[in-house]
């Protein structure tokens, strides 16, 4: 399996998630399934059932999420000489050329991925565009609404 890549904070996140899974979701599942078998009938049973499928959904996360985390490969943004390129975990300030809107992104792994928070993953059409730019370069981006383009404003490793 290939490398996940993970900035430090997204490691701690998803060891954060695993380790609520393993000590709140998995108990709490464990014991909904002991309270619908004492209700009687399994085969009847609905609360049994919605409990083995909760147990196999959180079952299933803590599999994926062990398998990310043995799999990653944990980047330290702070501690990236990159001459100021774009790479992954830095933080980029854009302006849009057609609207000139100022927005500002961090690259990240698949998991760490919110828009909202100004992360994008590294596999976006846009991060994918930016890797290797320098302040100053501009960046084409295909869109669904077709191409735009984003001059690089500013490139940090925060």
């Amino acid at each position: 399996m290939s490398k996940v890549p993970l900035t430090v904070r997204g490691a701690e996140m998803l060891k954060e998630e695993l380790q609520r899974l393993k000590s709140v979701e998995r108990p709490a599942v464990i014991e909904a399934i002991a309270e619908a078998r004492s209700h009687g009938d399994l085969s009847e049973n609905a609360e049994y059932d919605a409990a083995k499928e909760r147990q196999a959904f959180v079952e299933g996360r803590i599999a994926d999420l062990e398998s990310k985390l043995s799999n990653a490969q944990v980047i330290d943004p702070t501690a990236l000489d990159a001459e100021g390129r774009i790479v992954f975990g830095a933080t980029v300030a854009l302006m849009d050329l057609e609207t000139e809107d100022e927005v500002a992104y961090q690259i990240v792994g698949d998991d760490e991925a919110d828009i909202k928070h100004g992360k994008v993953s590294i596999n976006s059409p846009i991060a994918r565009a930016l890797i290797g730019k320098e302040s100053g370069d501009v960046a084409e981006v295909m869109a669904p609404g077709g191409v735009r383009e984003y001059e690089v404003l500013d490139v940090k490793y925060i």
